[in-house]
């Protein structure tokens, strides 16, 4: 019975997870629908939400009138049932989140520097820490559940193509990011590749939450995927799964990109933020930051669509490459290219697509995602709460302290 009552009691909490997931997807919900969503009688929901009100982890908004019957009153998160911090340490910047329970932004800040040298980084870190947690205040800084942070593999490799120091490389072999910055203060600390972390924040707060299996491409610094499929995010024994750089395609056109000694060119060389910076200096255009697109430039225009045209080619043979193995509903782009830029180079993927799709495939829809340069940011401030109120924590963010480092020195 002792056993029985213990299996009750962590049905109970699964339960609990799974009502807070219908209520965060549908934004704010009746009792009635997170039933139906949920799978569970409407009285056991009723009993969940009326304790989760009863916990802060869940308010009453008002009352929806028009249906059949009596007015149903509409559950939605609690902005301060919980708090996160996100950390993404990119190539070129670090992005610092705060989010509260329902997904909000509290702050949000982003730091450029020319490479990323782990002292430069804990510093960086450590005081948008120690920020949030003063402009929460103690009492609320309390409801803090945890710190993610995304970052790129083999964040010191590649430095050949960015012009990073050599050190670089070496620093990063020995960093822990799990112990590496000085204002945790024993709260939990999630990891995850930068490009998963992305596919995360569209899942829950994206397009994404329109499809169950899609393979999400950001287009950063270098470019990266993540997949998901039946609705939760895949990574794999090595936490690679879906590392969409080294995907072998075809020779760039582009006079800038210089010709590989193999057989094939990587996606990486194609379809990166670094080859279009790259392709504008190399043709006379400066520039320092892909933003500095936004408006566009009339002397950028002609070299931005040249890198566009390359870069839907080599996408397109990825994509297929991909779909040939796993069948996905959805492919969605994003990533740091400012939006009007983002929607053309996403046009011009879904045509190169048409063009090459052999027979035998079915095609995914191809569409551009709508969180954008914040993604790996978002979706790394969700790890600690999904981890402790997601319906399973198991599947939707399962690399633990037995998965290899994530910062590895070398590529």
């Amino acid at each position: 019975m002792a056993g029985k009552g213990s299996n009750s009691v962590h049905l109970r909490h699964y339960n609990e997870r799974v009502v807070l997931d219908a209520i965060r997807r549908f934004g704010q919900a009746s009792k009635a629908e997170v039933a139906r969503f949920a799978h569970l009688t409407p009285p056991a929901v009723a009993a969940i939400i009326d304790a989760l009100v009863a916990g802060g982890y869940v308010v009453e908004n008002g009352k929806r009138f028009g249906g059949k019957g009596q007015p149903s009153a509409m559950y939605g998160l609690a902005r301060d049932g919980a708090y996160s911090i996100g950390l993404h340490i990119g190539r070129r910047a670090m992005d610092a989140i705060l989010i509260d329970f329902a997904g909000h932004t509290c702050a949000f800040e982003t730091h450029d520097y020319d490479h990323p040298d782990p002292e430069t980084i804990r510093r960086i870190g450590s005081a948008a820490i120690t920020r949030f947690r003063a402009q929460l205040g103690p009492d609320i800084a309390a409801r803090l559940v945890g710190i993610g942070i995304s970052a790129p593999y083999f964040i010191g490799g590649w430095d050949e193509e960015l012009g990073f120091p050599r050190g670089v490389q070496e620093e990063w072999r020995a960093v822990d990011l799990r112990s590496h910055f000085l204002e945790t203060q024993g709260l939990a600390v999630m990891i995850e590749n930068d490009a998963s972390a992305a596919a995360v924040a569209e899942l829950v707060f994206g397009v994404g939450k329109q499809y169950s299996d899609f393979l999400h491409i950001s287009l950063s610094t270098f470019v990266g995927g993540g997949l998901v499929l039946n609705g939760t995010l895949q990574t794999g024994p090595n936490g690679n799964t879906a590392a969409f750089g080294p995907f072998p395609v075809t020779y760039s056109n582009l006079a800038s990109v210089p010709k590989p000694a193999g057989k094939f060119e990587v996606l990486l060389h194609r379809a990166s933020i670094y080859t279009l910076v790259a392709h504008l200096r190399f043709n006379g255009f400066q520039i320092t930051r892909v933003r500095d697109l936004e408006p566009m430039p009339a002397q950028a225009r002609a070299l931005v669509s040249e890198w566009q045209d390359d870069c839907a080619d080599a996408l397109a043979q990825a994509i297929i490459g991909s779909i040939a193995l796993v069948d996905l509903e959805a492919i969605v782009i994003d990533g740091l290219l400012p939006p009007s830029v983002l929607i053309e180079t996403v046009t011009k993927v879904r045509a190169a697509f048409a063009q090459m799709l052999p027979p035998g495939l079915i095609a995914p829809t191809i569409l551009a995602g709508s969180i954008g340069a914040r993604g790996s940011a978002l979706g790394a401030s969700l790890l600690p709460i999904y981890s402790m109120f997601g319906p399973d924590t198991g599947v939707l963010m399962k690399k633990g302290s037995d998965k290899k480092p994530l910062m590895v020195g070398s590529a």
